[in-house]
């Protein structure tokens, strides 16, 4: 069974909206703005890239990582060379960019949950917030990568859904604090 992990740099009150200058978001590139760089605080990045081995996105991230991440080789070659499952109901094959390697298009959630069942390491969840709010709700997700930003940003898309449901537990597995006021929390879900 594949480990599903939603990765994320979340303000401190949820949202995920535009971390990185995203067009749109009246907060756009909340990550860096006023946030003083500290490369330790970015550590887990790169070790998601070697650990992950295929890469999740809904459309809307798909449309916006496709178009650019493959000419960051420098940046992302771990990321560009994987397999990647974007999950659409309206997306079709002619929409999917060709130098980006093999890409899947799942329609349902309950592809999601059959892709989980087949053999192969983690499969790493960027950006797609409402992706990753589907996912939680549906019990589809097992750990979680969270960069938790000093910041409260009021509106935007959060990274969990307000969906009245039962409990869900999370059991912290690694935690670190950083100079910047940054702090990585790693959770699983506890089932």
């Amino acid at each position: 069974m594949r480990t599903l992990i939603a990765t994320a740099f979340v303000s401190l009150d949820g949202v995920v909206e535009a971390p990185g200058g995203e067009p749109g978001y009246r907060n756009s590139g909340w990550t860096c703005n006023d946030i003083v760089f500290d490369e330790a605080a970015y550590e887990l990045k790169g070790r998601e890239q070697d650990e992950a081995t295929a890469m999740m996105l809904g459309r809307v991230s798909y449309e916006a990582f496709a178009p650019v991440w493959p000419t960051m080789t420098d940046e992302f070659p771990g990321y560009n060379a994987m397999p990647k499952y974007v999950v659409s109901t309206t997306l079709d094959e002619r929409d999917l960019v060709s130098n980006w390697g093999e890409t899947v298009i799942l329609r349902s959630l309950d592809d999601v949950a059959a892709l989980k069942q087949t053999e192969g390491g983690p499969i790493i969840i960027h950006g797609s917030a409402t992706l990753n709010r589907n996912l939680s709700d549906a019990d589809l997700i097992d750990r979680y990568h969270l960069l938790v930003f000093p910041v409260l940003l009021g509106a935007g898309k959060r990274l969990f859904s307000d969906t009245d449901r039962d409990k869900q537990n999370l059991k912290l597995v690694e935690s670190e604090s950083y100079a910047n006021g940054i702090q990585k929390l790693i959770y699983d879900v506890v089932r």
